[in-house]
């Protein structure tokens, strides 16, 4: 709606994983490494993790348009399955022809005839499998037999899993050590700083043919104050403030657009002014202290109060000896 308004060849801030618009940051440059490494000709597994909406996607499909031609490649994006299932899917990845009702173990036998015509062939079979967190224990083990088939001199299978920080949480447990120790490249993708956000954002602005300066600094700021870094929030407030830009015929985004759009993204999210926090360190210890001079000068008062009372009870004694020695 907004592209001819900002002169853009194609919306820049879409979610999807479009390698195109990869930003390489110090941590994507990383990552995008330990695939390449990790996908290379010794085979093995290769464990890429990361928050929701960090870019584990778009990084590996970069990684994918990076492959020499001799790749088979498949690529599951929904691991919710069962083993027959996933070996389905596999199969229909990598062109495999099957036949409704096959075994497992059917299914794995042809599999690994498949992988071994591959390798005579001079190609290698790569599995990614995206969401990997959400892969049962016992698929888990199947997949790392599905790993056992190998030459003296690399494995037939190489495996890419993509998952959230709950994925090494699996991976770290002990009856997972034997899949844990065939992993061969490990990486784990960070959200943004203040810093990188804004070259984030220019980056894709020019990817999308736009050399101007859309976002002011109190934008960027507030940009990465709401989407803490992660790439696919700043998609989601870049597109809503370039929306209520134009709808407004205004030019520029600031801090009141972005608060706004945050509004409308996040509406379980309550936008407060935020107190600096050497000033609510401050305000914290001051209030302790009250509370701490409160109860000491209560208890000071019980005990003067307690002790004027034991005074005056010892006095009143003394007087009624003194009156019966009389």
């Amino acid at each position: 709606m907004y592209k001819a308004y900002f002169g853009l060849s194609e919306l820049p801030f879409s979610i999807a994983p479009d390698p195109s618009y990869l930003y390489m940051s110090d941590k994507h440059r990383e990552a995008l490494a330990h695939l390449i490494y990790g996908v290379g000709d010794q085979g093995g597994f290769v464990v890429l993790t990361g928050e929701v909406g960090t870019g584990k996607t778009t990084v590996c499909r970069s990684v994918l348009q990076q492959l020499p031609d001799n790749a088979n490649i498949a690529f599951i994006i929904n691991p919710r399955q069962s083993i027959n299932q996933l070996l389905q899917s596999i199969f229909s990845e990598l062109n495999i022809p099957y036949r409704e009702g096959m075994t497992s173990k059917a299914m794995i036998d042809r599999l690994n005839g498949y992988l071994l015509g591959a390798h005579a062939q001079g190609r290698n079979t790569i599995l990614i499998i995206d969401e990997a967190q959400n892969l049962s224990v016992d698929i888990l083990e199947q997949l790392r037999l599905l790993t056992n088939l190998e030459t003296d001199e690399k494995k037939l299978l190489q495996l890419v899993l993509l998952g959230q920080p709950e994925l090494n949480d699996i991976l770290a447990r002990d009856d997972m050590r034997q899949l844990a120790q065939r992993i061969t490249a490990r990486h784990h993708l960070s959200p943004l700083s203040k810093a990188e956000v804004a070259e984030y954002i220019q980056h894709r602005l020019s990817v999308a043919q736009c050399h101007s300066e859309i976002f002011s600094r109190a934008a960027i700021n507030k940009i990465y104050k709401f989407s803490g870094g992660v790439p696919r929030l700043i998609n989601l407030l870049c597109d809503r403030c370039m929306l209520g830009v134009y709808s407004n015929n205004a030019a520029i985004v600031d801090g009141r657009v972005v608060n706004k759009a945050a509004k409308e993204i996040f509406s379980q999210y309550k936008i407060k002014k935020s107190w600096p926090k050497p000033l609510l360190f401050a305000s914290a210890l001051a209030v302790i202290i009250l509370l701490l001079t409160f109860l000491f000068k209560n208890n000071y008062l019980a005990l003067t109060i307690g002790n004027a009372d034991v005074s005056k009870a010892t006095e009143k004694s003394q007087q009624v000896d003194r009156v019966e020695a009389l």
